[in-house]
């Protein structure tokens, strides 16, 4: 069968439909010009502002704290996470249900009531016919949160934040601080090295594209990266923990008015345990009068008392007024510039040589062993042990000690006779304790610090040199013989090596001495090798037969026997007979 093609006849177009398609391209384009240009110039600006709103994306930053740990890692203090539940009514709706479905307030309560463990009405009284913006619950955990999070409720919001939480409480309470509600250091370490703990985020925006994807920008590689450092501290939480609770102990036992108890590496400063009575829950702070707070052992003054005749033995034995095998009389009371100064009992105890001068505790031999040093000397010496100088610690702000000043110290005779048993001039308890570790390690000076990252302060700091080896040497086996012979025998422990000092030092108010008194002993321990300084102080005891052997010493032979425990310190005696390692 023949096909046949069919002839389409070629119509020329109108010119008037020509000229409409022509005249409606031309519109056409610059139609499209006159909107490019529209947004390339005219409303750029405002293209850029929502451009930048659909990309950056705000990461909210919690106000974070690093983690306080202990030597082995155990937690002091750390941030844990919580969440504020916040409630708007009016767009209250279930997954599932029509989005102009809105669900009551009952309902909604009744989904929450087993998650948050509360009586319905404490929720209700909330709402307050309230249709938006109200806080219902606060410190909701993480477990709860999710939860929360799984009902897939409109109209629920959880706000993340983080909370101070110290799972030790009143253990460390007077050293670490706490943070104050706003998350702020407010006390202790938390406050004094606040720029040290607290975590500042560099950037909290992130640039993404309108699918989500990561764009380009400024932003550092480390912006976005978690925190995890912790602030390590020297510290071993054992025996802080039995360094608390036997000085708590004695502090209840004689009505004190306060405590002091600190165990120091004297060839380092690192300070082991640092504990003192009374102290707080840091976690219930709002509960507790703000004088507890203040970190008194560096910011209070005291006069060292006897715990301070150590010291002057070895300025004595520096400058050479004194020899190792002297021996000097003690009347019981001796007449100095028309003042009668008398030792503690009021007893003489005769020709005595200078290890018999500390196991008696006596004064009378002390003011006639430190006349053999001129004043303008010994006044030299005190300034040089930074008496009247503040400790560069990483501890509280230390106040400063209280010094005559040269002229007066030079031209009145009684100042200098005082001050040779620890009188007449005042020092915190961690300066004491930072002078008898200097003692103890062979003359080299040493800063208490309760950080790790200290000792970089420290590889700066060149030491200073105080007493020569010899002379601490002499000075401890003396301070030995205190406690095998002396006031320290308390402290005794058989097997080990133990050199110590009694104090009790009455208390001046207004510049007058009352009947309150600090009772203090310090000792250094082990002889042979001294590694540690442990100082107890307990402030006014109430109680009679108040003294530093019988309220400090009981404290620290049970600290020292801890110390051993947990260091595993070998015995030094055997059979009354000195060990003696082979190098």
């Amino acid at each position: 069968m023949k096909r046949y093609k069919k002839i389409v006849h070629l119509v020329p177009l109108e010119a008037g439909r020509f000229k409409f398609a022509y005249i409606f391209c031309l519109i056409l384009i610059f139609g499209l010009f006159g909107r490019l240009v529209n947004l390339q110039v005219f409303s750029s600006s405002d293209l850029q502002k929502k451009a930048r709103l659909i990309q950056l994306t705000k990461i909210s930053t919690l106000n974070r704290r690093r983690s306080i740990v202990d030597r082995n890692n155990r937690l002091i203090a750390y941030d844990k996470p919580l969440y504020k539940l916040w409630a708007h009514p009016k767009y209250f709706n279930f997954p599932g249900d029509a989005t102009t479905r809105l669900r009551s307030i009952d309902e909604v309560v009744n989904k929450l009531l087993p998650i948050l463990n509360v009586k319905d009405e404490i929720l209700l009284s909330k709402f307050a016919n309230k249709m938006t913006g109200i806080e219902l619950m606060d410190e909701i955990t993480e477990n709860q949160a999710r939860k929360i999070k799984n009902l897939h409720i409109s109209g629920l919001d959880l706000v993340k934040y983080s909370q101070r939480y110290y799972p030790q409480r009143n253990l460390y309470s007077n050293l670490i601080g706490f943070v104050n509600y706003e998350n702020k250091g407010s006390a202790g370490l938390e406050l004094h090295l606040d720029n040290q703990i607290k975590v500042v985020n560099k950037s909290n925006l992130v640039k993404k594209g309108g699918d989500g994807t990561p764009l380009p920008d400024n932003s550092g590689p480390r912006d976005f990266i978690n925190d995890y450092k912790r602030l390590g501290l020297t510290i071993d939480s054992r025996l802080q923990k039995a360094s608390f609770h036997s000085l708590s102990k004695q502090v209840i036992k004689w009505g004190a008015k306060k405590g002091f108890a600190i165990v120091m590496n004297v060839n380092n400063g690192e300070i082991l345990s640092l504990v003192s009575i009374p102290s707080y829950d840091p976690n219930k702070y709002w509960e507790y009068d703000s004088e507890i707070f203040k970190g008194w052992y560096s910011q209070d003054l005291f006069e060292p008392g006897s715990t301070f005749k150590p010291i002057n033995l070895a300025l004595a034995l520096q400058e050479k007024v004194i020899k190792k095998d002297g021996f000097v009389e003690d009347n019981g009371k001796i007449n100095v510039g028309g003042w009668t100064l008398s030792n503690w009992d009021k007893r003489g105890n005769g020709y005595i040589d200078y290890p018999k001068v500390l196991q008696v505790s006596s004064n009378v031999g002390m003011v006639k062993i430190m006349k053999n040093l001129p004043p303008k000397t010994y006044w030299n010496w005190l300034n040089k042990l930074g008496i009247s100088k503040s400790l560069e610690t990483d501890l509280f702000e230390s106040t400063a000690g209280q010094l005559k000043s040269k002229d007066i110290f030079v031209s009145q005779p009684i100042e200098p006779a005082v001050a040779s048993f620890g009188k007449g001039f005042s020092i915190s308890p961690l300066k004491l304790a930072q002078l008898h570790a200097v003692l103890a390690n062979g003359g080299s000076e040493v800063i208490p610090h309760v950080t790790v990252n200290f000792k970089d302060h420290l590889r700066n700091n060149s030491q200073k040199e105080i007493f020569s080896n010899e002379v601490s040497k002499i000075v401890l086996e003396w301070m030995e013989s205190v406690v095998n012979n002396g006031s320290g025998v308390g402290a005794k422990i058989d097997g080990y090596r133990i050199g110590g000092k009694t104090g009790t030092s009455q208390k001046a108010i207004n510049g007058r001495y009352t009947k309150k008194k600090a009772c203090s002993f310090v000792a250094t321990f082990p002889i042979n090798n001294p590694k540690y300084v442990v100082l107890v102080i307990v402030d006014e005891p109430s109680k009679a037969y108040a003294y530093g052997s019988t309220v400090a010493v009981p404290v620290a032979k049970e600290i020292i026997e801890s110390l051993i425990v947990i260091e595993k310190i070998p015995p030094q005696i055997e059979n009354n007979k000195i060990i003696v390692k082979k190098p």
